[in-house]
């Protein structure tokens, strides 16, 4: 019930950040371009978006570090196991388990490292410089991104102990869409 909630939360906090800082950016392109048409300048002057660059950027690094945890845990993270698949079963077993435990291990030191960051911040006066938000704020997505994927790893390394699968994502399946007989062409699914 837990993973399923954290699994959720992770999602529609990353679908949420992606379409909120997507449409911030298409509003202030659109005010740029929009004011210099002469009868909107005096409707579209005194708006000041001069925050929506800042914001967005912030917003995309919050979505980048969540998407990296995202990314472990449905088998999307890049990884190189060309050579990993090739060796033995009880080899790569302990292979793949160490490579997921230094993900792991690397990650953790990260969410400290950020946290001891962020903890130094909190008591600073220092503040993002147009949206004057506290800086500590703006950090925390380190030690929360680190830490979450961290327990990702922790997590797809349990699995893998316990089943021997790593998650895998495969990339012609689309949401939504259901094929019953495995020899249907998207052609005949149309029809």
């Amino acid at each position: 019930m837990f993973l399923r909630i954290l699994d959720r939360l992770e999602e529609i906090l990353i679908a949420t950040l992606m379409a909120l800082a997507t449409f911030i950016i298409f509003l202030a392109v659109m005010h740029r371009y929009l004011i210099g048409i002469p009868f909107l300048y005096p409707l579209l002057f005194p708006i000041n978006l001069s925050w929506a660059q800042e914001l967005c950027i912030y917003m995309f690094v919050w979505v980048a570090k969540f998407g990296a945890a995202y990314g472990v845990r449905t088998g999307i993270h890049v990884g190189v196991d060309v050579l990993v698949n090739q060796l033995n079963p009880p080899w790569r077993k302990t292979v793949v388990l160490f490579g997921l435990f230094c993900g792991a291990f690397f990650t953790a030191v990260i969410g400290t490292m950020g946290a001891k960051f962020v903890f130094g911040l909190m008591f600073t006066d220092q503040v993002s410089p147009d949206l004057e938000i506290p800086s500590w704020i703006i950090y925390l997505c380190i030690p929360l991104g680190s830490y979450l994927m961290c327990f990702r790893f922790l997590q797809v390394a349990y699995t893998f102990w316990r089943t021997g699968e790593l998650p895998h994502h495969d990339h012609a399946h689309v949401e939504g869409i259901d094929v019953d007989a495995p020899g249907i062409g998207a052609a005949e699914v149309t029809r």
